[in-house]
C-alpha cells in the first residue's frame, strides 16, 4: 500500500511536470542545483579525508550534521519546502492505518529532491572515515538514522504548522520560528562574548560547540562514528543511544499530531457564544467610530498579523541589551526605534481587512469616523506598550532623567504615525498574507516599488515628529533636563496636532478613493 501511494506521487508529480513547463524548468534547475551541491560536498569529504585528522573531521561531522537537522526543521516553516501531493489529511479517506501513513510521508520525504541529496551527503561521510574501517562501518547505520530524523522532524513540523486541526498552532510556531530568527543575532553575540571569556581561538570555539552538539539530538547520529574511530566506546554507544531515542521521540509526537489532524476539521467553520456577548462591540460606543474602534482592536488582539508586530516591538531593547548592554547608547533610544516601527504597522491598514473592506463601505460610514475608529484601536495598544517600553529601558538602564525626552519623541514618533498612515491607508493597498499564513511566504503581487512605500512613510514620520525628536537630542548632547520635558509636551501635543490633521485628510480621502481600493484589492493574486 505504501508503494502503491509512492507510485501515485511521482505519477501526479510528472503529469503536472508535463502540463507546467515552467515548473519543469524549476525541476530541472533544482536538480542541478542538487547535484551541484553534492559535487562540492563529496569534493570537501575527499580533502578533509586525505589532509585533516580525526579531531578535524569529527568537528566538520557534528556541526555540519547538527546543521543539516537544525535546516530540516525550520525548513517548512520558513519556505514551503515540503512537498504537499501527499499529506495526511488527503489520505485519511482510504483505508491505511496511521503506520501506513506515517511510512507512507517519511517516504515522499525520502524519495523528494532534498530527501535524496541529504541521503546520498550522508552516505559520502564514509569517505571520511575510510581510514578506520569500523568507524566507516558503524557510520553507515548512523548516518543513517540522522537523515530519518530530519526527515521526522521536517514532517512533524510541517504537521504542526499546518495546523493540528486549526491554523492556531501554525500562527503560533511561526511567531516563535520568528522572534527566534530576530533574536538569532543576539543569541549567537551572546554566545562568542562567553566563549571570548573562556579563551580560545576560533577552532577551539568550534571544538567545543561539536563537544556540546554531539550529547543532543542534533548532534548525536553523527558523533558516533567519530567516537569509534577515536576508540571511545562509551561516547560512541550514549550517542547511539541519544539519535535512537530521538527517533523514537519523533514518531510517537508525530503519531499523536496525526492522529488529532486528521480526526478533526482544519477549521471551526462558526463558533457558539452566548447570547447577548458580542465582545468589545458590546463595550464600545454605539456608531461608526465606535464599531470600527471595536474591530480595529479587536484585529490588534487576535489577528496574527498585528500580533507578531506587538510581539516583536518589545524585542528592540533586547536586541540592543545584547549587543550592547544596558548602559549602551542604542538600548536607551529603543522606545523610539521602536515606536518607529509601530507606527508604521497601519500603513496599507485597509489591505488587512481584504474584500471585506466592501461591507465597511456599504455601511456608508463616514471617512473621518473610520479613520478615527482605526487609530483609537491602534492607540488602545500602541501608546501604553512604547511607554512601557520607555519606562522600563530607563529603569534597567539606571538613567531615569532621560525619561522625559524618550518619552517624548517615542510618543512624537508613534502620534505622527498615527496621524500620516490615515493618509497613507486611505490611499496604499498592498497584498499582505492571508490570516493563516506563515509570516515567512512571499505574498503573490507584492513587488519592491509597494515594499519601498513603507520607506516613504517612515521618512514623512520622522520629519513630522522633529518636534519632539530635536529637544530630546539636544537633552542627550547637553543633558538639560528642561529639553527633556520640552520633547514629552512636543511629543503629546505637536503629535495630537499631526492626529487630527490626519484623521480629517485621511478621511477625505477615504471617502473618495474607498472604491478605487476594493477594486485594486479584488486584483490581487490569491
Amino acid at each position: 500500500m505504501v508503494a502503491t501511494v509512492l507510485k501515485l506521487r511521482y505519477r501526479v508529480l510528472g503529469n503536472t511536470l508535463a502540463r507546467r513547463p515552467w515548473q519543469l524548468v524549476g525541476f530541472i534547475l533544482s536538480s542541478l542545483w542538487g547535484l551541484g551541491v553534492l559535487g562540492g560536498l563529496v569534493a570537501g569529504f575527499i580533502a578533509l579525508a586525505v589532509f585533516q585528522d580525526l579531531e578535524a573531521a569529527t568537528v566538520v561531522a557534528v556541526l555540519g550534521g547538527s546543521l543539516l537537522i537544525l535546516g530540516w526543521l525550520v525548513g517548512p516553516i520558513i519556505i514551503a519546502g515540503v512537498d504537499s501531493t501527499v499529506d495526511a489529511t488527503r489520505l485519511a479517506p482510504f483505508p491505511l492505518t496511521r503506520r501506513q501513513v506515517m511510512l507512507a510521508l517519511a517516504g515522499t520525504g525520502l524519495t523528494g529532491i532534498p530527501g535524496i541529496v541529504t541521503t546520498i551527503a550522508a552516505l559520502a561521510t564514509l569517505i571520511v572515515w575510510a581510514r578506520w574501517p569500523l568507524a566507516a562501518v558503524i557510520a553507515v547505520p548512523a548516518v543513517l538514522a540522522g537523515v530519518l530524523t530530519c526527515v521526522l522532524a521536517s514532517r512533524l513540523m510541517a504537521e504542526l504548522s499546518g495546523g493540528m486541526g486549526g491554523r492556531r498552532s501554525r500562527e503560533i510556531i511561526g511567531t516563535a520560528v520568528l522572534i527566534v530568527l530576530i533574536m538569532t543575532g543576539p543569541i549567537l553575540t551572546g554566545i562568542v562574548a562567553l566563549l571570548d571569556q573562556a579563551g580560545g581561538d576560533l577552532w577551539t570555539r568550534l571544538q567545543q560547540a561539536a563537544d556540546i552538539l554531539a550529547w543532543t539530538p542534533l548532534g548525536a547520529a553523527w558523533a558516533v562514528a567519530p567516537s569509534v574511530a577515536a576508540g571511545d566506546a562509551w561516547a560512541a554507544l550514549t550517542s547511539a543511544g541519544i539519535a535512537i531515542a530521538t527517533l523514537v521521540v519523533l514518531w510517537v509526537v508525530w503519531d499523536r499530531v496525526l492522529e488529532a489532524a486528521v480526526s478533526s476539521p482544519r477549521q471551526r467553520a462558526t463558533r457558539a457564544v452566548a447570547a447577548g456577548k458580542l465582545g468589545l462591540f458590546g463595550v464600545m460606543p454605539t456608531g461608526g467610530v465606535g464599531a470600527t474602534w471595536a474591530r480595529s482592536l479587536s484585529a490588534w488582539l487576535r489577528d496574527p498579523r498585528y500580533l507578531r508586530q506587538l510581539i516583536v516591538i518589545p524585542l528592540f531593547p533586547v536586541l540592543f541589551a545584547f549587543t550592547g548592554g544596558t548602559d549602551g547608547f542604542m538600548f536607551l533610544v529603543s522606545p523610539v526605534l521602536a515606536a518607529l516601527v509601530m507606527a508604521a504597522v497601519g500603513y496599507a491598514d485597509v489591505s488587512f481587512d481584504g474584500t471585506a473592506f466592501g461591507t465597511t463601505l456599504a455601511t456608508g460610514i463616514s471617512g473621518r469616523a473610520d479613520r478615527l475608529g482605526r487609530l483609537l484601536g491602534a492607540a488602545c495598544v500602541g501608546i501604553p506598550l512604547i511607554a512601557l517600553i520607555a519606562v522600563a529601558t530607563a529603569v534597567f538602564s539606571g538613567d531615569a532623567a532621560h525619561l522625559p525626552a524618550v518619552l517624548g519623541a517615542s510618543l512624537g514618533v508613534l502620534l505622527a504615525g498615527y496621524g500620516a498612515c490615515a493618509v497613507s491607508s486611505a490611499l496604499i493597498v498592498t497584498p499582505v498574507p492571508s490570516p493563516g499564513d506563515s509570516p515567512f511566504k512571499s505574498t503573490p503581487g507584492q513587488n519592491s516599488i509597494m515594499g519601498l512605500l513603507v520607506f516613504v512613510v517612515w521618512a514623512v514620520v520622522l520629519v513630522l515628529s522633529l518636534p519632539a525628536i530635536v529637544p530630546a537630542i539636544v537633552n542627550a548632547v547637553t543633558g538639560e533636563q528642561m529639553w527633556g520635558w520640552i520633547a514629552l509636551a512636543a511629543g503629546v501635543v505637536f503629535g495630537a496636532v499631526v492626529v487630527v490633521v490626519g484623521i480629517l485628510v485621511g478621511g477625505r480621502t477615504l471617502e473618495r478613493t474607498g472604491p478605487d481600493l476594493l477594486v485594486r484589492i479584488k486584483s490581487f493574486p490569491t
